[in-house]
């Protein structure tokens, strides 16, 4: 059974959306935890040089060890309660494309992973980027290709034209399918 479901897009691709979308349809209780929610835990949010994430003006993020040391922290416990019974989906953004998916995949070996891509049109997330005052500008265009470069997925869906409830019912579809 589906212990954890990875949802990895770009920024504004409607991954948080399809979290909760997901949190509705499927039995059991679904916990949600993501990129975001770790940035949200760091000093100034992510903001601080101390975090070790650094957004640029461009909308590209620079990674650097220190906050690389604080995530495998953090996705090493998320395992932990993932084996311990809590059901997880987590809404990642792989800047690292399928290198990042690898890394992901180590820290998770023990465990029954769904990997979901949740596509969008570049131009449609800068749209929705745009009316979001915690986004960046750029972040959008500059993450909706570039995060499935060599990553492979169990399904993808495509926010574009279709709802978060349409695309979660895809992805729950798989989940079930297990």
């Amino acid at each position: 059974m589906t212990q954890v479901i990875v949802l990895n897009g770009g920024s504004s691709a409607g991954k948080s959306s399809i979290a909760r979308a997901l949190q509705d349809i499927l039995p059991g209780l679904w916990l949600t935890f993501g990129t975001d929610v770790l940035a949200e835990a760091l000093p100034g949010r992510g903001h601080d040089p101390k975090s070790g994430l650094v957004l640029e003006p461009d909308g590209t993020v620079t990674v650097k060890p220190e906050y690389r040391a604080v995530e495998e922290a953090w996705y090493r416990g998320l395992a932990v309660m993932a084996g311990r019974g809590a059901l997880l989906i987590l809404d990642e953004v792989f800047l690292l494309g399928g290198a990042g998916q690898r890394r992901l995949r180590g820290l998770l070996s023990d465990l029954d992973v769904l990997w979901a891509g949740v596509h969008c049109d570049p131009l449609v997330a800068a749209g929705r980027e745009a009316g979001r005052p915690d986004r960046v500008p750029g972040m959008a265009v500059n993450q909706a290709v570039a995060v499935h470069a060599g990553v492979v997925y169990d399904v993808e869906v495509d926010t574009t034209g279709s709802s978060a409830v349409a695309c979660a019912r895809r992805i729950a579809d798989a989940v079930t399918r297990g």
